[in-house]
């Protein structure tokens, strides 16, 4: 884990970038920003389309917004030094767009969490993201739940062994979501986290999780430590609130989940 030190300014805790969905879905967009943040970025921006931008823009007070509209624009952005991180797929719709800012994402060399429909876009043609996967330069980290992961990989026979099959075969650390959560890395390395809350299944709970992730890739964390660390620090969140949570309650209590780790390393 990443703590800031005394010399430490916003800039040095991490840039953190969010592709954001379209007019229609902007929620899921907004609570990744706002989790990559309180998990300790120092900044973060969503980008998204002309129409959804005052919808982002009122309702985002920490979070920057920039108007992104061609590849072009988001490949610039993407292999900006400015930026450290960036995540795709919440919200984001299961479109041709979808799809075409993704293979853009990963062609920055950045590190990279493709989340939601940035993983089911590609169900009819896995190898595409796959290929993609492995020829960038940055690590890459995939949160699906179970149906998400059938779509690029087949059926689940056990969650361990598939969830170390499929890091192997798609060159990604990979997340598989559930009561227990396995996360796996391309070099055969798997952690399975159990401390977490049947609670945490309610909507958006995913898309939270994504920018936990996102927030420790944007401080520098490598990409099975960051997985491993946010599914930890998000189920803890879930042990806490317990019974009748939602997904913002979850980022609220971030902070108090982050104050313990500190206590625990001896930091104030």
């Amino acid at each position: 884990m990443h703590f800031p030190t005394a010399r430490d300014h916003k800039y040095t805790r991490g840039h953190a970038i969010v592709v954001g969905g379209p007019l229609v879905s902007t929620g899921a967009a907004r609570m990744a920003a706002y989790a990559a943040m309180r998990a300790g970025a120092g900044l973060a921006t969503i980008l998204c389309d002309r129409m959804s931008l005052p919808v982002y823009a009122k309702n985002m007070l920490a979070v920057m917004t920039r108007v992104v509209e061609n590849r072009k624009t988001l490949a610039g952005i993407a292999k900006s030094p400015k930026c450290h991180a960036l995540l795709i797929g919440p919200g984001a719709g299961l479109t041709r767009h979808t799809k075409e800012f993704t293979l853009t994402l990963l062609k920055s060399g950045k590190p990279c969490v493709l989340d939601a429909d940035a993983l089911s876009v590609f169900e009819k043609t896995p190898d595409t993201l796959f290929r993609a996967i492995q020829q960038s330069e940055g690590e890459v980290v995939l949160t699906p739940h179970h149906a998400e992961f059938e779509r690029l990989f087949g059926k689940i026979s056990n969650e361990k062994t598939s969830a170390q099959q499929a890091a192997v075969k798609s060159g990604a650390v990979v997340v598989l979501k559930g009561g227990r959560t396995i996360i796996a890395s391309p070099k055969g390395e798997c952690r399975i986290n159990h401390h977490a809350s049947p609670d945490l299944a309610t909507a958006g709970s995913g898309d939270v999780l994504a920018g936990i992730i996102l927030g420790q890739l944007a401080q520098g964390m490598p990409a099975f430590d960051a997985a491993s660390a946010a599914v930890w620090i998000h189920g803890d969140a879930g042990k806490k609130l317990g019974a009748c949570m939602i997904a913002e309650d979850i980022i609220a209590e971030l902070p108090h989940v982050m104050k313990q780790l500190r206590k625990r390393r001896g930091i104030k």
